[in-house]
C-alpha cells in the first residue's frame, strides 16, 4: 500500500496539515499509519476520495458533525443528505435576505422620502367545519391588522387554537405598528402564545398550528408554525410564502419523497412544529413588502389537503374567493375542517401622511 506523508496528503487533498489533525482527532478522517516512535501521520492513496469530500463539504459550510454522518454513508444516502443539507441553507438565506432587504429599505429608502403612499387591507374571513369532522378544531380572525388562522388538533384541538388567536389580538390595538420592531413584537407575541396552549394541554397530546400576519401600514409581518398556509397572489401569480413544517415536506426537502407521492403518504398530518409540545419551537418570522393590489390567503390543511395550488390561483381570484375555495374543498369531500382568511392590500382612502 502506498503511503503519503502527511504534508503531501494535504497538497494533493486541498486540506492543511493543521486540518488534518484536526480531522484525526475528531475521528473523521484517520491516517492509515502513525509511526510509533515520531508520532508522524501517514495516509493511503485511497483516502483521497473521502479526504476531498470532506473539504467540499467544509466549504459548503456544513458542520463537523454533519460531514462524519456523510462520510459514513453510501453515495446515494450520501447525496441524500447533503440535498437536504443545502435545502435548509436555502431556506435559512431566504429569511436573511428579506431582513437584509428590510435593513437597507429602512436605512436608505423611508428616510429619503417625503411622503408616503397610503395602504389598507380589506379582509375576509370563514370557517367550515366540512362533512367528515364531528366538530370544528379551527379559529380564524381577520381584523385591520391582523390575520390569522389556527388548526388544534388533540382533544382540545378548538380551544388551542382559540387560545393561540387569542394571545395575538392584542396587536390590534394602541398606536401604528413600526416596522422596525414588529418581527420582535410578533416573536413575543407567539411566545405567549405558546405558554398559552401549553398550559391549555397541561402534558396532553394537544396544540395547534399557527400562521399569521400583522400590518404595519406598508408591510405584512409573517409568523409561521405548523402546516396551515400563507400564499400571496401579485400579478396573476400564485406564490406560496409559507414553508410546512410536517414530515412529509422534511421528506420531500431530503429528496425521499415527490410532492405526488406525499398526497397519499400515511404520515403526511404529522407535524415537526406546533404550539403546545413540550418543546418550544422556533417559529418562521419574515416581513413582506406590500403592493397595492396583492391578495393574500392565509388557511388552514383543510385546503390545501384536498385542493391543488393551481386550482386555488384559480378560485382566489373570485370576488367572494373565502366561500368560494372552502365550497372547493367541500366538494371534494370535506374530510378536515377548512378556514380561509382573504386580505387585500388597497389605496387608502386617507390622505398620505409625512414621514421622518
Amino acid at each position: 500500500m502506498e503511503l503519503l506523508t502527511i504534508g503531501a496528503f494535504a497538497k494533493a487533498s486541498r486540506l492543511s496539515p493543521k486540518a488534518l489533525r484536526l480531522y484525526d482527532e475528531l475521528e473523521l478522517l484517520r491516517p492509515a499509519r502513525v509511526d510509533p516512535d515520531t508520532g508522524y501521520r501517514y495516509y493511503a492513496m485511497a483516502q483521497l476520495q473521502q479526504a476531498r469530500l470532506v473539504a467540499w463539504l467544509r466549504r459548503l459550510g456544513m458542520p463537523l458533525t454533519e460531514i462524519r454522518a456523510v462520510c459514513a454513508l453510501g453515495p446515494a444516502n450520501a447525496a441524500r443528505e447533503i440535498r437536504a443539507y443545502w435545502a435548509r441553507v436555502e431556506a435559512e438565506t431566504a429569511v436573511r435576505r428579506d431582513l437584509a432587504a428590510f435593513l437597507v429599505d429602512q436605512l436608505t429608502g423611508e428616510s429619503r422620502r417625503d411622503h408616503t403612499t397610503m395602504l389598507e387591507l380589506r379582509y375576509s374571513a370563514h370557517s367550515d367545519r366540512g362533512h367528515v369532522r364531528p366538530a370544528n378544531q379551527d379559529t380564524v380572525y381577520a381584523g385591520r391588522r391582523l390575520l390569522a388562522v389556527a388548526d388544534g388538533f388533540g382533544p382540545a384541538g378548538a380551544p388551542a387554537s382559540s387560545a393561540a388567536v387569542e394571545a395575538l389580538k392584542f396587536l390590534e390595538e394602541g398606536e401604528e405598528i413600526a416596522a422596525g420592531n414588529v418581527l420582535n413584537l410578533l416573536e413575543d407575541a407567539v411566545r405567549s402564545a405558546g405558554e398559552a396552549v401549553q398550559e391549555l394541554a397541561g402534558g396532553g397530546d394537544v396544540g395547534t398550528t399557527l400562521t399569521a400576519l400583522l400590518w404595519t401600514g406598508s408591510k405584512l409581518a409573517l409568523v409561521h408554525i405548523g402546516d396551515s398556509r400563507a400564499y400571496l397572489l401579485r400579478d396573476g401569480e400564485l406564490f406560496r410564502i409559507t414553508h410546512d413544517h410536517s414530515v412529509v415536506q422534511s421528506l420531500i426537502d431530503e429528496g425521499r419523497l415527490t410532492p405526488e407521492e406525499a398526497e397519499s403518504h400515511p404520515q403526511r398530518a404529522l407535524l415537526l412544529k406546533a404550539l403546545g409540545t413540550s418543546t418550544r419551537p422556533v417559529p418562521d418570522l419574515r416581513l413582506h413588502e406590500a403592493r397595492a393590489g396583492d391578495r393574500y390567503l392565509l388557511c388552514s390543511d383543510g385546503l390545501t389537503g384536498v385542493v391543488p395550488d393551481e386550482r386555488i390561483k384559480e378560485l382566489l381570484a373570485a370576488e367572494d374567493a373565502v366561500h368560494v375555495l372552502i365550497d372547493e374543498a367541500n366538494a371534494a369531500g370535506g374530510p378536515d375542517n377548512v378556514s380561509c382568511v382573504v386580505a387585500d392590500v388597497v389605496l387608502s382612502t386617507r390622505p398620505p401622511v409625512a414621514v421622518g
